[in-house]
């Protein structure tokens, strides 16, 4: 496992394997670099990294676009996997056992290390000279209501008590030189965070932490039990503390390595209009509403700085490759500590975030000795639960002959499998923990967080005998070995490339 410590470091790597695209040509930050970044994912290009910003030109500061997206087909999920320690080729199946597997181990809490070893100190502003429009901060989307200078950061938080610390994404939008717009819902953990703060009569202390280390962005946004560490889990993961440093106005550590860090407080009761912002469903928004205030009072960057911005949108961004491997990984997590064999789990990127597929061991009909409804069930009773529920509001449940990372295969097991009648097919699972975004809910549904969720049951196993089971035709299973490695050997033969 290779551990990049640095935005830097990741870039560089990126740059080895060819997925990163310098643009030296004037770029405007006002829609311009979105509508590039937007692009880039739509043909799976190499990710942006704008070195010349209209009106920035002469700062040096830079940003970058699609950090997390999907790559090419030679590396498809390079940018993710890299980020979390394993090769550009690795698989997603790959992944899933490697996050799983750090699920079991102790976390390794921060290292501290000295202030002038720490690059973010490089530069600091305080007091009058604090101003978040120094950085070129894009407009991204047409319909947004202002500048977002998080859509790729760490929020780092911790209750009054001091025994949890968060580290999470949540989207903020500049209101002005001196304050922050932030989403803040109250049933994340950010939010839970808040409210103990909000108990005591006192504004939060908090840290925005940008342009960080590749891997700290995917675990922000994994849905680990509240009260767990962030910071001290992917230590655990890489097996060394993440190197920290303190805050300069809050009590906080923040990541010594990171580009840019926004400390301030977030007020108890005071709010600042905020959105409209694209989200992960993947359609324009429209509403604006007011959001917390976070009233910056330091900022402090490194040379030269760079702003890693998504583009949220229509599959594939940031928000579901970082939902396909750390949802996707707390779930597997679960449902095998429920004593479930399922193989992998991976929510569809493709999907955006609205499909939840898991892979069950083709044997677990004979090793269960249960029907595929009374697995569903035992399924649903921990994949619809808690924190990591909120975003599979549809389930399919197929054997691990499908490669669940492979859509070709998910629509193909899902289209022939899954039975259209609905006490054999789908499960229906009403008023289960849901996301408020998804376009198809009614405004009750989006108020309570509450909503209907199934599962699609695309199992063979319980309806044919031992050695009578649909077997897939394909290449690896309809020919005889000696004829594959043939075709294999003679391919560039026959004239392919």
């Amino acid at each position: 496992m290779k551990h990049l410590k640095s935005l830097r470091e990741f870039l560089s790597e990126l740059e080895r394997i060819g997925e990163l695209q310098t643009i030296d040509h004037e770029v405007d930050w006002d829609l311009e670099i979105g509508a590039v970044t937007r692009r880039s994912y739509d043909l799976r290009a190499p990710a942006p990294l704008f070195t010349n910003v209209t009106g920035y030109g002469d700062t040096g500061f830079r940003v970058l676009g699609a950090p997390g997206a999907f790559s090419s087909a030679e590396h498809q999920l390079a940018r993710i996997t890299m980020a979390l320690g394993l090769p550009a080729e690795a698989k997603g199946q790959e992944l899933m056992e490697a996050l799983v597997e750090a699920r079991n181990k102790p976390g390794i809490p921060p290292v501290e290390v000295p202030r002038e070893g720490a690059p973010c100190k490089q530069n600091i502003l305080l007091g009058d000279d604090v101003d978040l429009t120094i950085f070129p901060t894009p407009r991204i989307h047409g319909t947004d209501g202002g500048r977002y200078i998080e859509t790729w950061g760490i929020n780092i938080a911790r209750t009054p008590d001091g025994s949890w610390t968060n580290w999470s994404v949540n989207r903020m939008m500049i209101h002005d030189r001196k304050s922050l717009a932030c989403l803040i819902a109250p049933v994340q953990h950010l939010g839970i965070v808040r409210s103990k703060w909000a108990e005591i009569g006192k504004p939060m202390p908090i840290v925005l932490a940008l342009g960080v280390e590749p891997g700290l962005p995917f675990v922000g946004g994994m849905p680990l039990p509240e009260g767990v560490s962030e910071c001290d889990f992917i230590g655990g993961y890489f097996g060394e503390g993440i190197e920290v440093v303190p805050a300069e106005t809050v009590d906080l550590l923040v990541p010594a390595t990171a580009e840019i860090v926004i400390e301030g407080f977030v007020s108890i009761d005071e709010t600042v209009m905020e959105g409209p912002f694209n989200e992960f469903p993947g359609y324009n928004a429209t509403a604006a509403s007011p959001k917390a205030r976070f009233d910056v009072t330091a900022i402090t960057y490194r040379d030269g700085a760079i702003l890693p911005v998504v583009a949220a949108g229509p599959p594939v961004e940031e928000d579901h490759t970082c939902t396909a491997t750390m949802h996707g990984a707390e779930l597997l997590y679960q449902l095998r500590q429920a004593g479930l064999p399922i193989s992998s789990a991976w929510h569809t990127p493709e999907a955006a975030m609205h499909w939840l597929t898991l892979s069950v061991r083709q044997d677990w009909h004979r090793t269960l000795g249960i029907s595929s409804a009374e697995l569903v069930q035992r399924v649903a009773d921990v994949a619809f639960t808690g924190k990591a529920s909120v975003n599979a509001p549809k389930i399919l449940l197929v054997e691990d002959d499908v490669d669940i990372t492979n859509l070709d295969e998910v629509v193909w097991a899902f289209a022939t499998r899954s039975h259209p009648d609905v006490e054999r097919g789908e499960f229906h699972f009403p008023h289960k923990l849901s996301d408020d975004l998804p376009v198809y809910l009614d405004d009750e549904e989006k108020h309570t967080f509450m909503a209907g969720k199934v599962v699609y049951n695309c199992l063979l196993a319980d309806l044919y005998p031992e050695g009578k089971r649909p077997v897939k035709g394909s290449f690896e299973n309809g020919w005889p070995a000696e004829i594959q490695q043939r075709v294999l050997s003679n391919w560039q033969k026959y004239g392919y490339r």
